[in-house]
């Protein structure tokens, strides 16, 4: 088959792979030069322990298998198993982590609850005072999110099955005469055939998509993050603080209940729905994270204060200053709105004959991205 897919960026990267893995033909699009949208503007993280149960978490195993062997045939896309450190100030952080580690799915998801000393053990750059352990994930891992897809784009060159077009926005889909096959008209006119069209459009979701998916249950959210310059030191997990338990299905229960109303974030934080998340970069430095802002229109500028907060969590819990910032930016993905999930991860729909829509996977995008292609695969007939 011809396969069309539209979006450069995890998803659709992902998308084309398994169908050129499958031995199909892929011609696909992107409307910047390369992708420039959530999937490099994000942590790169695989993150598998705070994925709610059932669907969710299934889905997120999946792709960390598939990331592995990716990851084992495109060394380019930095796949690393590092696992991960949730840090403990608190008792009732603690409280949570212990319940969790607790739980029947815990090995499933590679929990273990660890004292401060064996989590100094496993990644001693946690250097803080006062911490009294982590929740560990070892089933947790970390992609180059700058350079993967560009990685993953010449395995596919390579393939001879597969053609890139960058810098071509994708303005009409096209119905085929009666037994045609269906395809795309892009911005400088070109049409383009296929059997099947896939649409992974990420963020982009006015224009033709509002067109196909007037009704599409879908959000945007816009986030901010930084990098910093090398730290001198290897962080051997990403590392996330306590106020991730708060932002991740996984870790609902009592003891969260009692973390949240005992212990307020504080206000820069509340108002920004931040937590710490912290992950090492090929070249040393941090990628350091992030806010949740979910009212439209979003701002053009970043705001300064949830940036010193993050220095403030970060320094806390590496016992020593951050390095100098280099890099700051915003980013925007697309979420399912409540109920707006087709398969517990993604909303995934037939828009016309032979054109599937595949969005909202929110942050689950980098880690979810390898099995959602392959359940579309499935689902199309790939």
């Amino acid at each position: 088959m011809r396969v069309i897919v539209v979006g450069a960026g995890a998803l659709g990267t992902m998308h084309a792979w398994h169908a050129v893995e499958r031995g199909h033909e892929v011609v696909h699009l992107e409307r910047e030069h390369e992708a420039r949208g959530a999937s490099v503007r994000n942590f790169g993280l695989v993150w598998v322990g705070g994925r709610a149960p059932g669907a969710e978490l299934a889905v997120a195993r999946r792709a960390r298998e598939l990331w592995q062997e990716i990851g084992d045939r495109v060394p380019g896309v930095g796949f690393r198993p590092n696992g991960s450190l949730t840090v403990l100030r608190t008792e009732a952080e603690y409280a949570v982590a212990a319940e969790v580690a607790g739980r029947p799915d815990a090995a499933e998801r590679g929990f273990a609850l660890l004292d401060a000393a064996s989590m100094r053990a496993l990644n001693p750059a946690l250097r803080g005072a006062g911490l009294l352990g982590a929740l560990y994930c070892a089933a947790d891992a970390a992609v180059e999110p700058r350079v993967a897809q560009r990685a993953l784009r010449e395995a596919l060159l390579a393939s001879g099955r597969y053609a890139f077009f960058g810098g071509r926005e994708v303005r009409e889909v096209l119905d085929g005469p009666a037994g045609a096959s269906a395809g795309v008209r892009d911005d400088r006119g070109e049409v383009h055939r296929g059997d099947v069209v896939v649409l992974c459009t990420g963020a982009w979701l006015g224009g033709l998509v509002r067109e196909l998916a007037p009704d599409l249950p879908v959000r945007r959210v816009r986030l901010q993050m930084m990098q910093t310059e090398p730290l001198g030191e290897p962080l051997t997990t990403s590392v996330a603080d306590g106020d991730s338990f708060r932002y991740y299905p996984a870790y609902a229960g009592e003891a969260l209940t009692r973390l949240q109303e005992e212990q307020p974030q504080p206000p820069v934080a509340a108002e920004h729905r931040m937590q710490l998340l912290m992950v090492q970069r090929a070249d040393g430095g941090l990628t350091v994270g992030d806010t949740h802002e979910y009212d439209e229109p979003f701002g053009f500028d970043v705001v300064e204060e949830p940036y010193d907060h993050l220095r403030e969590v970060a320094e806390a819990a590496l016992g020593r200053p951050l390095p100098r910032v280099r890099r700051r930016w915003a980013g925007v993905y697309a979420q399912c709105a409540e109920g707006g999930s087709t398969d517990g991860v993604v909303h995934r729909r037939r828009v016309r004959d032979g054109v599937w829509l595949v969005t909202g996977p929110g942050g689950r995008g980098m880690t979810c991205s390898p099995a959602i292609g392959e359940a579309t695969a499935e689902e199309i007939g790939l």
